[in-house]
């Protein structure tokens, strides 16, 4: 069933057309994901559909009564009031009673011998059971528990802004939406909070429309991908991977349609150089042909973005960490050594609030240990993509702030490209080059800021959390980039893909100081990690067998055990069965539910013990 109908859409920003006259439908229960390169509109689409931008042109119909929640990229929040209070202004009837019901409790607390206090409290608690608001407290818990928002009636203001993002998905995820609108979803959010985010979207039964760059995530939950390109938009029926293989075909398409244009484009080219004058209509006609076969091959050369930038030689002493420790309220990083590597690729994972960030800025020398030792080689040069706090004067145009980095730069292969040419390479026209950066979108500030650190040509790259911002077009031309870099890249990313194509090195930081170093990439530290806990099964089990061959009779204290562990057992498969009851009344309470299911893991692994133990001790006893 439609739930959303788009026809004609059509959106100018300033001197640039965003999209034009595209038409698209939304179904019940479709899970779609939005891509294209940075300032192609996507968000602005995004806002357009919940009514927060004005159309140039069009119109969107939703189907009557139908629930939409959205979710933007820098979402506002209510700075003075608590996470609860933020999170139960959500139009829902659930939520109301809820609210209501935290009302009148602390109303209780402060007055707990009013009767007509007493007795409102009778009545929410009674509406609270009809309409079964418990289940929903429990699930809006579990998710801010989940996505790391422990303390629900800390004020907002007292938030990072991860955080602070964090508790505006919990108020996105908790509404029963026909149609969730999610912008960047993944953005400041760990691993382990991406993977729950996965499985939660993949179980809800509602309608799906979100933007995202994790390619890893995008592929797992969507089964439908909306391309923006060029004021169009087209739809791939399937996920990431189907969409790659149906690019890839147009690609093929494309180029045999290219081969034939530059065939023509030649002919006209021959023509035009015999000298032909503009005087016949057929003259005229065949000048302006040419114009067109040339603008229309030049158009689809630069929108090829490839990067190509010779770097700063790097000596023999690259950086040597030595007993390096870093300490604020927590410890970060206790007693680390490591002597980087001129080749090195490092992705650096862990929660957040570990130190990640701030690892790079003491390898940089943004900060200073609290104890040890950061040996910088003569040589080094540091490019560093920082998360945060970028430095933009607003008011140059962009073509200037890339010259300020050098009028020119060497490739690889030993051309010189002008600031204009390598701008052009990253998907800045000449008109948009003239721009005021004021103009520019988030992601294309994030672009432009890449290019400025490249074209200084480092030899030693910082990249931290540069999958946030940067579309997936540029993301997979870094990673190319990276892969003939010549010097040592380390990155900090919760983006599996990203690591999984740029790191063969990982550390690990596991908190209060702790750093493990693992070869290999992300997906080789899962595996390993879960290899490991199935083989520590396994030296469990053996260790199990084996003592059961020393014992040749029964203890004084055996039988003793042997007498109470038929109750023992029927006492622990009881317990069982009742996790199973509250498994099935978990619902959507998937911080309960994961709970349970490792509860339920660990007492079928106490029960199989206690399985082994009566059969060893019965043929003891028989013995």
């Amino acid at each position: 069933m439609n739930i959303l109908s788009a026809e004609q859409l059509s959106k100018q920003y300033t001197d640039r057309l965003l999209f034009d006259h595209i038409t698209f439908g939304i179904e019940s229960g479709e899970r779609i994901g939005l891509i294209g390169v940075n300032g192609t509109g996507k968000s602005t689409l995004l806002k357009c559909l919940v009514d927060e931008v004005s159309l140039d042109e069009g119109k969107i119909t939703y189907r009557s009564n139908i629930v939409v929640k959205y979710l933007p990229q820098n979402p506002k929040l209510e700075e003075e009031e608590t996470v609860l209070e933020n999170l139960l202004k959500a139009k829902m009837p659930k939520l109301e009673i809820l609210k209501n019901y935290e009302e009148i409790l602390l109303k209780m607390t402060e007055d707990p011998e009013n009767s007509q206090i007493q007795k409102q409290y009778q009545n929410i608690m009674e509406k609270m059971d009809h309409m079964d608001v418990w289940s929903i407290e429990s699930e809006l818990k579990g998710i801010l528990n989940t996505l790391g928002i422990k303390n629900i009636h800390a004020k907002v203001k007292t938030l990072s802004g991860g955080q602070k993002r964090r508790v505006s998905m919990a108020e996105a995820l908790i509404v029963d939406a026909d149609l969730l609108i999610l912008d960047e979803p993944t953005n400041h959010i760990d691993d382990d909070s991406i993977t729950w985010l996965e499985a939660f979207l993949k179980k809800r039964k509602g309608a799906l429309l979100m933007v995202t760059h994790d390619r890893y995530f995008l592929d797992r939950v969507t089964h439908k991908i909306f391309e923006l390109e060029k004021g169009k938009l087209r739809s791939f029926q399937g996920n990431y991977s189907y969409y790659l293989e149906a690019k890839a075909q147009q690609i093929i398409d494309d180029e045999s349609a290219k081969r034939k244009l530059e065939a023509l484009y030649k002919n006209e080219l021959d023509w035009i150089k015999r000298g032909c004058r503009a005087r016949s209509t057929k003259q005229k006609y065949r000048v302006n042909r040419f114009s067109s076969i040339k603008d229309a091959l030049n158009e689809d050369q630069a929108s090829e973005m490839s990067i190509d930038l010779a770097g700063t030689r790097l000596g023999k002493k690259v950086i040597e960490l030595e007993n390096l420790s870093m300490s604020y309220e927590d410890i970060l990083l206790k007693d680390f050594e490591y002597v980087l590597l001129r080749n090195d690729r490092i992705g650096i994972v862990g929660p957040n609030g570990v130190g990640k960030s701030t690892f790079l800025k003491l390898i940089s020398g943004d900060i200073e240990p609290t104890s040890g030792i950061v040996h910088r080689g003569q040589t080094v040069k540091i490019g560093y993509y920082k998360q945060e706090n970028l430095i933009f004067n607003e008011d140059i145009r962009v073509i200037d702030y890339i010259k300020d980095s050098g009028e020119y730069i060497e490739t690889q292969s030993g051309e010189r490209l002008s600031a204009s040419q390598m701008l052009e390479t990253f998907m800045f026209d000449k008109d948009s080059q003239y721009n005021l950066i004021s103009k520019l979108s988030g992601g294309e500030r994030r672009r432009l800021y890449l290019l400025k650190i490249l074209m200084e040509a480092p030899n030693i790259l910082l990249l931290d959390e540069p999958t946030n911002d940067l579309d997936i077009s540029t993301l997979s031309i870094l990673e190319d980039y990276i892969e003939v870099f010549n010097g040592a890249v380390i990155a900090v990313s919760h983006d599996r893909y990203f690591l999984d194509k740029i790191s063969d090195k990982l550390f690990v930081f596991k908190g209060m100081g702790k750093v493990e170093i693992h070869p290999g990439n992300y997906t080789t530290y899962t595996e390993n990690q879960n290899r490991f806990y199935e083989e520590e099964k396994v030296v469990e089990v053996k260790e199990t067998v084996t003592v059961k061959k020393e014992k040749a009779k029964l203890t004084y204290g055996e039988r003793l055990e042997l007498e109470t562990i038929d109750e023992t057992i029927e006492k622990e498969e009881q317990r069982l069965m009742e996790i199973d009851g509250e498994m099935e009344g978990a619902g959507s309470d998937y911080a309960l539910l994961q709970k349970l299911i490792k509860e339920k893991e660990l007492q079928e692994e106490k029960l199989q013990n206690l399985y082994d133990r009566w059969t060893y001790l019965n043929e003891l006893s028989e013995n």
